[in-house]
């Protein structure tokens, strides 16, 4: 039975009130590598279906992996039940209704394969033969997922999106282990990704890394990369829900109540926004949402998404909001989207120029380990890895040890002193979770390195 005949079918079978079901079909394929070697390579597909049952204002979800078509009365009856038997719902509104079917409702699902890797495997064995003769290692792996959601309900949503999400993470290490460098990228599919670019990049790294300085904790100049900027930006944008701005929780929380939005965040005009149909990092134009939260909501499943604006020039302009919070807050309904693109004012220089224009500071590879020290400020904590260099006169002068940082990516806005050009990247910590992200290198003038760290 194809995903799409098992929407039809759990609708048909539901007994509720209201009813809306979320089909995904998922194919991975994968490549991993240690010390020049490719490794490992294969190929895995999963389902998921989710049911959703409304009765009056009671919903019952009910989630299960690989349900056969034998099975698929079992989960209906169960969400139907779960639904009669709950409390009302703060969230309950009526079903979303109204958006065209998509065109593409009937199609095959088109799995991914190790196919997707055909020019990208021989490039990546040139740069295993480049790495080796120049006396490195490459370690690291590749992954190609393909997902097909299916949204169907009572109220007449047949919505399909396909999302494609690609990345690798490269890892460069010196003959005796005691260098190491990083690098991601994220792609759609493989065909844009420049091997030998990451891995002369990666040698030029562990060349600076020769040359060893000490520093002690303190602020100091810092210019982040698009990676690590790209971290901190996506943990803002996780925490920049309404209900709990509304409810004083979080950073965007006004003193005295209400939220902060019209505030004025960053001197510097950047701007932080998402769109469904960025080029590069397109993703699903509506909503879905397989359980309620603080910032989701199933009754807004279908919901469409547009290009948002979550900061525009500096000002705070909206935050992650359900039909419910909206109501809450008193502002448009914004629901979250599967993208985040920063961008400062004009083009921007590229990190390059950047560091050529820095008479002393430090240059940052990625953060780590990030947590949350306090939600009223967003302060975050983390560790550098795999190198922090120092820049004394336009120059890279050697790789200093890694630090602990104590900083909010809300206070980093009011502070920047140069935004980069931006461009796609993939954060380090959360690039598993967030995969499609613009970023730009930024300056910021008295980056908090709290401690020093032991860590390599």
């Amino acid at each position: 039975m194809t995903p799409q005949q098992m929407v039809e079918k759990a609708l048909e079978l539901s007994t509720a009130d209201g009813c809306v079901v979320l089909a995904d079909e998922q194919s991975t394929a994968n490549l991993r590598f240690a010390g020049n070697t490719l490794t490992t390579n294969g190929v895995a597909r999963s389902s998921r279906l989710t049911v959703i049952s409304v009765a009056g204002q009671g919903v019952g979800v009910v989630s299960r992996a690989a349900v056969r078509p034998d099975q698929l009365a079992d989960v209906v009856a169960a969400a139907d039940a779960a639904a009669r038997d709950a409390r009302p719902a703060e969230d309950a509104r009526e079903l979303v209704s109204g958006a065209p079917a998509s065109p593409s409702w009937d199609e095959p699902v088109p799995p991914t394969g190790i196919d997707v890797f055909a020019d990208f495997a021989p490039a990546l064995g040139e740069a295993f033969s480049a790495a080796a003769s120049g006396g490195r290692k490459l370690y690291g792996f590749a992954e190609h997922t393909l997902t097909s959601t299916f949204l169907g309900s009572s109220a007449g949503l047949r919505l399909r999106h396909d999302q494609p999400t690609g990345r690798l993470e490269l890892n460069a290490k010196s003959e005796d282990l005691k260098r190491s460098a990083w690098t991601g990228v994220a792609t759609r599919d493989f065909t844009d990704v420049d091997v030998a670019a990451l891995d002369s990049g990666l040698a030029r790294r562990l060349d600076w890394a020769k040359t060893r300085v000490d520093l002690p904790a303190g602020r100091y100049e810092t210019l982040l990369p698009p990676t690590a900027v790209a971290d901190l930006m996506v943990y803002l944008f996780w925490s920049a829900g309404a209900r709990d701005a509304v409810d004083g929780r979080s950073v965007f929380a006004r003193p005295g109540g209400g939220t902060r939005v019209g505030e004025q965040l960053a001197t510097v005009p950047v701007t932080l926004s998402s769109d469904p149909a960025a080029d590069g990092i397109a993703c699903s134009p509506f909503v879905t949402a397989h359980s309620s939260g603080r910032q989701s909501s199933v009754f807004d499943n279908g919901l469409p998404l547009s290009s948002t604006d979550w900061i525009r020039e500096g000002r705070l302009e909206a935050l992650l909001q359900t039909r419910y919070s909206a109501e809450l807050s008193g502002l448009p309904v914004t629901p979250a989207i599967d993208n985040l693109i920063m961008k400062g004012p004009g083009e921007g220089r590229s990190l390059d120029d950047m560091i050529a224009s820095t008479k002393h500071g430090l240059l940052l590879t990625c953060l780590w380990y990030i947590r949350e020290v306090d939600p009223q400020t967003l302060l975050l904590t983390g560790l550098t890895r795999d190198g922090v260099y120092l820049v004394e006169h336009g120059e890279v002068v050697g790789e200093v040890n890694n630090f602990r940082f104590n900083e909010s990516p809300v206070d980093l806005l009011g502070r920047l002193s140069e935004v980069g050009g931006a461009r796609q990247t993939l954060a380090r910590e959360w690039g598993d979770y967030f995969t499609r992200t613009v970023m730009p290198a930024v300056r910021v003038p008295d980056f908090n390195m709290s401690t020093v760290s032991q860590a390599s």
